[in-house]
C-alpha cells in the first residue's frame, strides 16, 4: 500500500449553488496563497445565472400574487390606514400633513418617508384602496427578493435562499402588513437592505485583501501599519455607503432604525478585523480603526444627510407643523440654521410624545409575547355579508403563520449553539440585528410603554434567516466530505476505497433525511399558511370555520 503524499494537508472550501460550503482536503497549489486564507477570504461566487435567477423569480411571483391580488379588498381605510393613508394623501397636495378637520398642519410623530412612499401609489392609482396599499404590496414583494439574494450569498445556496424567500412569502405577519398601508413594511425593507449591502461589502472587501496577497503582500512581515500595493483605504466602500443610505431612509420611516445603526457599524468593524488577521495583518484592531473609522464618519453623516432629504416637503412648505416655531415665538430665526432649529424642536416634542405613550389599547402587546404570538393585531372585522351560513365573519389578523414563528425561538437557540461551536460569522450577522431590533422594547416595556405587535417586524427576515442557517445544518453539505485519512496526513495511510464509499453513503443518507426534514418543515409552514389565508386577507368565512382559527382564543381576537 502506498503511503501518503507528502506536501501540507490544508482545507479549502468549495462553494457550490445547491447547499452550504463543503469542506475537503486539497493537495493542489493554490496560486502560491495558503489555501485556509483563500478559503478565508474568497467571497461567494454570485455571478449571474439563469438557474438561480430563475428559481428566484419563480418565488418572488408566488410572493407578488399573494400580496397583489385582491389588493382593493376590505374597501375603506382599515386600522391605521386611517392616519397613514390620509397623510399620504396630503404630502401630495400640500408636501407636508395636515388636519383637515381644523385645516392647518397636522402634528404626526413619525417622519415623512414611509407616508410619501404610500403617496406614490396614491399618485399612480388614485386616492382609493389599490393606491394607498400599492407600494407596500410592491415593497413587500421586493424585500423576499431581497431576502432570496441575501441567503443565497450568505449560505452559498440558491436552494437555500429560495427557501428563505419562500418561508417570507408564505409568513401572514408579512402578508398583512404588505396588503395594508401602515408604516412598518417599508422599515422592515430598508433595514434588510442595509444589511444586505453589507454582506455584499463584506465580500468585495474580503476580495481586495485576497487579490493584494495573490500579488505578493505579506503584512506579517513588517510590524508597521500595512499599506498594500493597492491601499485598502482608497478604494470608495460603494456597498458601505449604499448601506448608509438605506439606514437614513429606514430612520426616515421611523425612529428604532435608530438601533440598527451601531449594531451594523459593528459588524463592520468586525469584519474588517477579521479579514485582517486572515492575512497575518499585526495588529489588525489598531490598522482598522486608522483605516476604516474615516469611512464611518462620512457613512454617518450620509445617513444623517438622508434623513434630512426625507423632510425635504416640510422644508419647502411654510405649513408644516413647528414650521416657523422660532419666528412664532418672538425668537430669530436664519434662513438654514432657523430651519434646522425649528425641525430640532419638532423632534424634542415628538420625542416627549413617544416617551410618555402609556395609553391603553385593546391590542397592545408585550415584547415577550411577539415571539410567542402572544396578542395579534386585528386590523378588520365585518359579520357582514352572505357566506352560506346563519353567521359569518370576515378578518384581517395581523398573526404570523403559527408553525413558522413558533419555530423562531428554537431556530435563534440552535444558531447560537451553532454558530459558537463553527465560529460561524453568519451567526452573528443574524443574531445582532435580532438582539437590537427586539432588546430596546424589554426596557420600554417596564415603564408600561404602549406597544404593538408590529414593532417586531424589521426583526422578521432576520428570525426567516435563523431558520434558514438550521434547515441547511440539518441538510448538511451539498456533497459529502472526502473522508478523514484518504491522501493521507500526519503519516496516516490512506483509507481504502471501500471505506471511502461506505463514508460518502453515510453522507449521502444524511443529506437525503435532512433534506426530507427540511423539505417537510416548509411544507408544513405551507399547509399552516393555506389553513390561516382566509384571515390574512379579509375573505368572508362562516363564524364556525373562522372560530376554529382562533387556536388561542381570546388572545387571538
Amino acid at each position: 500500500m502506498a503511503g501518503p503524499p507528502t506536501g501540507p494537508v490544508v482545507e479549502v472550501t468549495s462553494h457550490t449553488s445547491t447547499g452550504p460550503p463543503v469542506t475537503d482536503r486539497s493537495h493542489r497549489p493554490t496560486g502560491g496563497v495558503p489555501a485556509i486564507i483563500r478559503r478565508r477570504l474568497a467571497p461567494f461566487d454570485a455571478r449571474l445565472d439563469g438557474w438561480s435567477w430563475l428559481a428566484t423569480a419563480v418565488v418572488v411571483v408566488i410572493a407578488g400574487i399573494l400580496r397583489l391580488v385582491g389588493l382593493s379588498n376590505p374597501k375603506g381605510k382599515i386600522f391605521d390606514e386611517l392616519y397613514y393613508a390620509t397623510d399620504a394623501h396630503n404630502l401630495l397636495l400640500r408636501g407636508v400633513e395636515w388636519d383637515e378637520k381644523n385645516n392647518g398642519a397636522a402634528y404626526v410623530v413619525h417622519p415623512p418617508l414611509g407616508k410619501w412612499m404610500i403617496a406614490i401609489g396614491e399618485r399612480i392609482w388614485g386616492y382609493n384602496e389599490l393606491g394607498w396599499r400599492f407600494s407596500a404590496a410592491i415593497i413587500g414583494t421586493l424585500s423576499v427578493l431581497l431576502l432570496i439574494r441575501i441567503a443565497r450569498r450568505m449560505f452559498h445556496s440558491t436552494v437555500l435562499g429560495c427557501a428563505a424567500g419562500l418561508l417570507m412569502a408564505l409568513d401572514g405577519f408579512h402578508l398583512v402588513l404588505s396588503r395594508t398601508a401602515l408604516l412598518d413594511i417599508f422599515l422592515m425593507f430598508f433595514v434588510l437592505a442595509a444589511f444586505g449591502a453589507l454582506v455584499v461589502d463584506r465580500d468585495v472587501r474580503r476580495a481586495r485583501w485576497l487579490r493584494a496577497v495573490e500579488g505578493g503582500m505579506d503584512p506579517s512581515r513588517s510590524g508597521r501599519r500595512h499599506r498594500p500595493p493597492f491601499r485598502l483605504s482608497d478604494g470608495v466602500p460603494w456597498w458601505r455607503l449604499l448601506a448608509a443610505v438605506m439606514l437614513g431612509c429606514a430612520f426616515g420611516v421611523k425612529w428604532s432604525a435608530l438601533y440598527f445603526i451601531p449594531a451594523f457599524a459593528l459588524l463592520v468593524v468586525l469584519w474588517e478585523v477579521g479579514a485582517r488577521k486572515s492575512v497575518g495583518v499585526r495588529r489588525p484592531w489598531r490598522d482598522t480603526f486608522l483605516d476604516e473609522i474615516g469611512w464611518l464618519l462620512v457613512a454617518g453623516v450620509l445617513i444623517f444627510v438622508t434623513y434630512l432629504a426625507t423632510w425635504s416637503g416640510w422644508f419647502l412648505s411654510d405649513n408644516g407643523y413647528f414650521r416657523n416655531w422660532r419666528a412664532d415665538t418672538g425668537q430669530s430665526s436664519m434662513p438654514i440654521i432657523g430651519s434646522l432649529q425649528n425641525l430640532f424642536h419638532y423632534h424634542v416634542e415628538a420625542l416627549k410624545f413617544h416617551a410618555q405613550l402609556d395609553d391603553k389599547h385593546v391590542y397592545q402587546s408585550w415584547p415577550w409575547q411577539w415571539l410567542l404570538l402572544g396578542r395579534p393585531v386585528a386590523f378588520h372585522w365585518s359579520d357582514q355579508g352572505a357566506c352560506g351560513a346563519p353567521s359569518c365573519a370576515s378578518e384581517i389578523l395581523l398573526l404570523g403563520t403559527p408553525i413558522l414563528w413558533w419555530s423562531f425561538l428554537p431556530a435563534l437557540a440552535a444558531l447560537g449553539w451553532l454558530g459558537i461551536a463553527r465560529r460561524d460569522w453568519r451567526a452573528l450577522a443574524i443574531l445582532l440585528p435580532v438582539a437590537v431590533g427586539l432588546l430596546p422594547w424589554f426596557w420600554f416595556a417596564l415603564d408600561g410603554r404602549t406597544m404593538f405587535f408590529f414593532y417586531v417586524a424589521p426583526v422578521v427576515p432576520f428570525m426567516i434567516l435563523a431558520v434558514t442557517y438550521v434547515l441547511g445544518a440539518i441538510t448538511g453539505p451539498a456533497r459529502a466530505p472526502t473522508p478523514v485519512g484518504v491522501g493521507g496526513g500526519g503519516g496516516d495511510p490512506p483509507t481504502e476505497p471501500a471505506d471511502a464509499d461506505g463514508s460518502a453513503a453515510r453522507a449521502s443518507d444524511r443529506r437525503m433525511i435532512g433534506a426530507i426534514v427540511a423539505g417537510t418543515y416548509v411544507l408544513l409552514v405551507a399547509i399552516c399558511f393555506a389553513y390561516f389565508h382566509p384571515i390574512f386577507v379579509g375573505q368572508l368565512l362562516p363564524y364556525a370555520d373562522w372560530s376554529t382559527r382562533m387556536w388561542l382564543g381570546n388572545r387571538w381576537i
